[in-house]
């Protein structure tokens, strides 16, 4: 179980269209001197890859996109190559890696309304590469690190050390922060040069705005609580982003090339790739592997090529992987011989007609954090994994609920499997439809109309109403 790709996980549920920019290595420098392509989609270096993703298999986006970015990089008369890539994520995201690429996802064209906002957020990472953002982030963590040790050194402390780094890495946060305005005001310039008009910068920002709620809403969280930003944080709040373009006091009529943007991206996928399993409401679906199991009612899962995390409203976990290592005796077995600390409580069972086993925490063991199981399912030649973690007053009733979501877990037929497709993104004509009639289309089991409003970037059914063509999602 790879913990740092979890931790993004749960990263990724408060920081809905997170800006990064990569190190500035020398690997991913020689990497950026070219990008071949097949069949027209970018083929990108694999160790640039392994960091970013794949890019998504839809020729005609990934020309788009890169016309878009090209446009940019000749008016603001800026050396290349610069190179635009679509990953085939469905998180709404955007960064970059020097020395030119730069990528969006899936999910963050979905949630745009045309060319001119996605124009503002290729230009706003270019601000980032042509700043080298990243090259400094890096000499001022080496230079917090190098100051700690030497504090822990002079005064014999470790305690001193860390008060050093942590203060340290405090100043670099804000130091990020102001890093991202900076690529705000850059990415401006940039987009009104290339004739796009100046509000798309700030339209933007409200974009990444209301997707953030929507996911505090599907959380179970309050709709505004993640519009502030903590001391901690790497990136500005909205309204400082948004007061900050407001007082460059740019301001330019220019295209926003809406229907072009529509065109482009109707009929995209909003759903994982096909090799990673597709999550459908409460339920996982995988049709390479053939398997799917049923969280519980109140959960939400995310997917990722190492597993699917799944998050309570309680903030109880469930973590999902597969291995191929072969495990030739029983499992209940290889749960008490490998695991470690030995789990308690072990017992052999069948899940879904399959051998399985399942075991709790060792008592007494890391008191205080709730109550874990263990589950292991032979599937094939794979053996599978559920995490499961319940913690708060209630942890008794909830860890029972979560093994129960465990024995869900079925082989698909060939087929089910065969059967499932990507949710996909469709622009249609609206006359003569009412916005509850569009929400009652999306194939969700909640928030039916707060996705559809998100998705089309308003905040009420009148404005909905009056756009001429809407973004849906359909089966």
């Amino acid at each position: 179980m790879a913990i740092y790709r979890v931790l993004l996980l749960v990263a990724l549920l408060f920081t809905a269209a997170a800006c990064t920019a990569g190190n500035d290595s020398p690997q991913t420098a020689a990497a950026g001197a070219s990008l071949p392509s097949a069949r027209g989609v970018p083929a990108l270096p694999p160790a640039i890859e392994r960091d970013v993703g794949a890019a998504y298999p839809d020729a005609a986006l990934q020309a788009y996109v890169d016309r878009v970015g090209q446009k940019l990089v000749r008016a603001a008369g800026l050396s290349g190559p610069y190179r635009f890539v679509v990953l085939d994520l469905p998180v709404v995201n955007a960064h970059a890696l020097p020395p030119g690429y730069v990528f969006v996802t899936r999910g963050l064209l979905a949630a745009l309304d045309d060319e001119a906002e996605l124009a503002a957020a290729l230009a706003h990472e270019i601000g980032h590469l042509t700043q080298r953002h990243a090259a400094q982030r890096a000499q001022v963590r080496r230079g917090v690190l190098e100051a700690a040790v030497e504090a822990a050194a002079a005064t014999g402390s470790v305690t001193v050390g860390r008060s050093v780094a942590r203060d340290g890495l405090l100043a670099l946060r804000r130091y990020s922060r102001d890093q991202e305005l900076e690529a705000d005001r850059i990415g401006l310039a940039y987009l009104v040069q290339a004739g796009y008009r100046s509000s798309a910068m700030a339209s933007l920002i409200d974009r990444l705005q209301q997707q953030s709620r929507l996911e505090a809403q599907l959380l179970g969280e309050v709709p505004d609580s993640f519009d502030q930003r903590s001391a901690t944080s790497t990136h500005p709040a909205p309204f400082e982003r948004k007061g900050a373009l407001l007082a460059a006091g740019v301001s330019a009529a220019g295209e926003s090339g809406r229907s072009a943007y529509l065109a482009a991206i109707d009929g995209m996928s909003v759903d994982d790739a096909p090799d990673e399993g597709f999550v459908h409401g409460r339920a996982f679906l995988h049709p390479k592997l053939r398997l799917a199991f049923e969280a519980p009612a109140d959960f939400r899962l995310f997917n990722d090529p190492d597993g699917v995390l799944g998050v309570g409203r309680d903030r109880s976990l469930l973590f999902f992987s597969c291995s191929n290592d072969r495990v030739p005796g029983r499992l209940d077995d290889s749960m008490r011989n490998t695991l470690k600390p030995t789990p308690a409580d072990i017992q052999a069972t069948q899940i879904g007609g399959a051998e399985a086993a399942i075991g709790a925490r060792p008592r007494g063991s890391d008191t205080g954090l709730g109550q874990a199981r263990y589950v292991m399912v032979r599937h094939g030649d794979r053996i599978c994994f559920f995490n499961l973690l319940s913690e708060g007053p209630d942890r008794d009733r909830r860890i029972e609920v979560l093994v129960n979501a465990a024995r869900t877990f079925r082989a698909l037929t060939a087929a089910e499997a065969a059967a499932l497709r990507p949710y996909r993104l469709r622009v249609i004509m609206a006359a003569g439809t009412s916005p509850a009639q569009l929400a009652a289309r999306l194939p969700y089991d909640d928030l039916r109309m707060e996705r559809l409003l998100t998705l089309n970037g308003v905040d009420t059914t009148a404005e909905l109403a009056r756009l001429s063509q809407i973004k849906i999602v359909e089966p």
